[in-house]
């Protein structure tokens, strides 16, 4: 292999991933192009996904508080929302954050290319500039980070700009007066509540038995709870098995066990029910990379692909999709390029659900111990029991802690309630030093806050806990 300061290498694809890979592999002394058909790095997360979504759902929060200050005796007026200032507010935002990596680009001399790449063979790309122009360039290694799209269900496929995908919704072209979101998982109740937030009458639909598929129940509850005062209606256990575009609205035909109402009419239609990797890259046949069955790239653990000379990471080579997942990809697989000894194995990868209340978790999770019968002990803190929740009217949230019986150690942790996701981290960190459940019981924490229910969970195992009773465990 030759010396890292001699290597050139190309990343495709300038997502979190991407562009985390080729920032470091710069910081490493290699020589770097980054290509991407956007104007700045950035990708799905900071032009159509992540950091949208988040500044959208960040208005639906205050919308929300706006109405719940009554119970604490403050009133305000009406809200009256400019939608121009709002999408423009939004665009602002993605514009600094995509310009500041633009920035970062120049400042690390990655030589950042607009266009789009093709293979030649295992070695070579070749460029289509954003101008039209092509260039074909060689690299001694090749990073894939071409990200994922919205899945597409052939049934529910209308040309007619009242479907949407969430590329669509995040636009923000106007305000419905009623939405069908088919998909309860994050994707439609996220983008669900940034719309009912706004006034719209949202009905979300999901073929599975509950919310976020695959989430501990208990910590999907306090979120359906709430969600059914904003929702105009959640029907689970049911499918959309027709649309048809009626030029004011779209209708849907709904089937399942427990369906009341089987047509409705929509002022617009929000397919969300996951996304597909984008691993149809034109001449990927030409080198040795291998795809497999439901279209992800095959890696390693050092994320190398079947082609020595190609590394491959982000959603494009598989589950869990999640941006911050990906940059620990990217960062891996340059430092496999660099020589380092080093292996994409965490032990938790954390994620979060950005509705109110947020859900997270990291670990193991007891849906996930059920199906493999695997024997845990649960210890659960409710909110309701926190000072701090009560002073932000919001006790509906809870924390859980897995912990293994015979040793003791955290296995997993689980939040639902107000900033979830900045609170589990903590045991993303617990679970990745093997911390005891004594440890994270002794672990001081500041009072009056949300994170003290980590500590309090670890102590309702041991039957300790300060601020709820239960017996002491055998």
């Amino acid at each position: 292999m030759p010396e890292t300061s001699n290597l050139n290498i190309a990343v495709v694809g300038g997502g979190p991933g991407g562009y985390a890979a080729a920032f470091l592999a710069a910081d490493l002394g290699m020589t770097v192009t980054l290509i991407d058909p956007e104007l700045n790095p950035g990708g799905v997360c900071l032009y159509r996904g992540c950091i949208p979504s988040k500044a959208l759902l960040h208005v639906a929060k205050l919308l929300e508080e706006s109405h719940q200050a009554k119970d604490w005796g403050i009133e305000f007026a009406t809200p009256k929302i400019d939608l121009a200032r709002l999408r423009s507010w939004k665009e602002g935002v993605i514009k600094k954050l995509t310009g500041g990596l633009g920035v970062l680009s120049k400042q690390r001399k990655v030589h950042y290319l607009q266009g789009r790449a093709a293979f030649e063979n295992s070695t070579t790309l070749r460029v289509t500039k954003s101008d039209g122009s092509e260039e074909a360039l060689s690299f001694d290694r090749i990073v894939i980070a071409t990200g994922s799209r919205p899945a597409i269900v052939p049934t529910l496929k209308l040309d007619t700009p009242r479907m949407m995908d969430s590329t669509g919704a995040l636009n923000l072209e106007d305000i419905p007066g009623s939405l069908l979101v088919v998909g309860g998982g994050y994707i439609g109740l996220e983008l669900g509540s940034v719309y009912a937030a706004l006034g719209t009458r949202v009905t979300v639909v999901e073929m599975l038995p509950g919310l976020l598929p695959g989430a501990d129940r208990d910590l999907v509850l306090p979120l359906h709870k709430r969600l059914e005062k904003m929702f105009e209606g959640i029907l689970l256990n049911t499918t959309v098995a027709s649309v048809k575009d009626e030029g004011t609205g779209i209708r849907a035909t709904f089937e399942g066990a427990n369906v009341k109402e089987r047509e409705k009419v929509f002022d617009r239609v929000l397919v969300s029910v996951g996304r597909k990797p984008n691993s149809e890259i034109a001449g990927l046949d030409k080198t040795r990379v291998q795809v497999g069955p439901r279209g992800f790239i095959q890696v390693n653990k050092q994320l190398q692909t079947d082609d020595p000379s190609i590394y491959a990471i982000g959603d494009v080579v598989g589950e869990p999709m999640l941006a911050h997942k990906a940059s620990h990809e990217g960062r891996t697989a340059v430092e496999a390029i660099a020589g380092h000894k080093v292996a994409f194995e965490p032990n938790a990868i954390p994620a979060v659900v950005f509705t109110d209340p947020e859900v997270a978790w990291c670990g193991l999770t007891e849906t996930q111990a059920q199906k493999e019968n695997r024997e845990v002990k649960v210890a659960k803190f409710p909110w309701a029991a926190s000072g701090r929740a009560i002073t932000l009217d919001r006790p509906e949230g809870m924390t859980k802690v897995l912990i293994d019986p015979q040793s003791e150690r955290v296995l997993g942790v689980g939040i639902v309630g107000v900033g979830a996701g900045e609170m589990i981290a903590e045991g993303v960190l617990a679970i990745e030093m093997s911390a005891l459940a004594s440890d994270v019981a002794l672990t001081i924490h500041p009072h009056p806050t949300l994170s003290e229910t980590v500590m309090e969970s670890a102590e309702v195992f041991f039957g300790t806990s300060t601020h709820i009773y239960r017996p002491k465990r055998s």
